[in-house]
């Protein structure tokens, strides 16, 4: 009933700038590398952003029948504070020494966050989940690969990658479409790279001075990996020098992943995924999310609504659909107003969701599923367009609403493919989750409230029924009376 194995998939690849037809290398199996979280402070919603929109992409190819390898890491060090992640204080011991305490309980406690807010985001958890102190003897080796094939020097301890050098052969700047010589013109020279031949050359190992908390031993000393490095290191051990698709937010794209890729090259010869998908950032009132304009917020306070930026809380689903409404590779801006209208989306979406259990089959129909059914695919098909799948979904809802209120006849065959339908892309690819339906409990207490008032409008005693009406009203819970009984929805 349902295809698999679609063969219509288009993926935006940011290193050709295009949509190309999605061609796994090795079919069924399909190899995805998405860089994590560094977990020295709460995950920012720009992060979650990001893996709701891989979690979509993951979803809707297991449901294509692929064997899906999903390779997200943990950066638990290595990654400091400059601008090219590889100057200044490591994220995390600054944190631990501010803190007095030792660096893994920053890692423990922001890791555990983390995967807390995920849970709540419905994201599925990764196939593999590397950290980078995990991995240390294969960034070491990693770093020796490239040393001998003459793409980095040792100078005191640390092993810088000579990006020079190697754009004599490669193109550095294959995936953000610059020349080297732009490059360098926009490249601002820090402190602490007196050492380095070049401007744009960056860190394999770094040389530990005495006061530094993590450290490994290396054939060049005492130090730690650069914050590149961790993840050719993780990608290549799990899925190969060579897999399908390496994803992150699109602000690593310029130096972080042209970084992986120059370094893969070096050392295998090959850039190391065929498919780079980047996700765009968010805006709060056309402005961009940052702490320094003071209108940054956490996830817990989106929910909580304890923000001044925020007129009110909104639940972890709400959230997770409001995303899902803009295509992952668009701006995407936050506002009390856009909030408010996803709120009520969804929450339509969920009520119509609710009633297809209850919907009576006719021998006749007016409606034709499968051509919606083939809508929705074509929608997923065209690089995962989200916002184009939710619009048909809202077609359904209509289409649920008017076979209730008896509108419109469906029968028993398009009746069974509308509700695999719904199932399949709301739950399974989506990943929402009706978040009323939850709590087991309340339909049961509803129902049963809905029929004391049965009761008695039958004894007509309409003031009783009235006052139950209204007051489940007040509570936010609306009763619809219809040829077929009463129902209830949240408002």
């Amino acid at each position: 009933m349902f295809a698999q194995m679609k063969q219509d998939l288009v993926v935006y690849n940011t290193l050709t700038r295009k949509k190309e037809k999605f061609v796994p290398i090795n079919p069924p199996h399909v190899g995805i590398y998405v860089c994590g979280p560094t977990v020295y402070s709460d995950a920012h919603l720009g992060n979650c952003r990001t893996y709701i929109s891989f979690d979509l992409i993951f979803r809707y190819l297991v449901h294509l029948g692929y064997k899906v390898r999903y390779v997200r890491n943990i950066t638990d060090a290595g990654h400091l504070e400059g601008d090219a992640g590889d100057e200044g204080e490591d994220k995390i011991s600054k944190k631990a020494k501010l803190a007095q305490v030792e660096p893994m309980e920053i890692v423990q406690k922001y890791t555990v966050g983390f995967h807390d807010v995920m849970q709540a985001f419905n994201i599925l958890p990764p196939s593999i989940e590397p950290t980078a102190t995990g991995h240390i003897i294969e960034q070491i080796e990693l770093t020796k690969v490239i040393l001998e094939k003459g793409f980095a020097y040792e100078v005191d301890g640390s092993i810088y990658f000579d990006v020079e050098k190697y754009s004599k052969t490669e193109d550095y700047g294959i995936l953000n479409g610059r020349n080297l010589e732009d490059l360098l013109n926009n490249t601002r020279t820090l402190g602490g790279q007196d050492e380095k031949h070049g401007k744009l050359d960056f860190a394999l190992w770094i040389k530990a001075k005495p006061e530094h908390l993590m450290k490994w031993p290396s054939p060049w000393g005492l130090g730690f990996p650069g914050w590149h490095l961790e993840c050719s290191a993780m990608s290549n051990k799990y899925l190969g020098e060579h897999f399908d698709i390496h994803g992150g937010g699109i602000d690593l794209a310029p130096t972080h992943h042209t970084n992986e890729i120059a370094q893969n090259v070096a050392a295998c010869g090959k850039i190391p995924a065929n498919y780079w998908v980047h996700t765009n950032m968010l805006t709060v009132n056309g402005q961009k999310m940052s702490k320094s304009l003071g209108n940054s917020f956490l996830p817990h306070e989106l929910f909580s609504g304890h923000n001044a930026i925020l007129n009110k809380g909104y639940s972890p689903m709400t959230v997770r659909f409001f995303m899902l409404q803009a295509n992952y590779r668009s701006t995407l801006d936050f506002g009390n107003e856009a909030m408010d209208a996803s709120e009520k989306g969804f929450k339509r979406l969920m009520t119509a969701v609710a009633l297809l259990d209850s919907l009576k089959a006719s021998p006749v129909t007016d409606v034709e599923i499968q051509p919606l059914v083939e809508r929705c695919y074509a929608a997923m098909d065209d690089d995962f367009n989200s916002p184009v799948l939710i619009a048909e979904l809202f077609e359904a809802s209509r289409i649920i609403n008017s076979v209730k209120d008896g509108k419109l006849r469906i029968d028993e065959a398009n009746l069974l493919l509308l509700k695999k339908m719904v199932g399949t892309f709301v739950f399974d690819i989506l990943g929402l989750k009706d978040e009323q339906a939850a709590n087991d409990d309340l339909p049961k207490v509803l129902n049963f409230i809905v029929d004391l008032r049965n009761e008695a409008k039958v004894n007509h005693d309409f003031v009783t029924s009235d006052k139950i009406r209204n007051g489940l009203q007040q509570l936010g819970f609306q009763l619809k009376d219809g040829k077929e009984g009463t129902s209830w929805n949240k408002i």
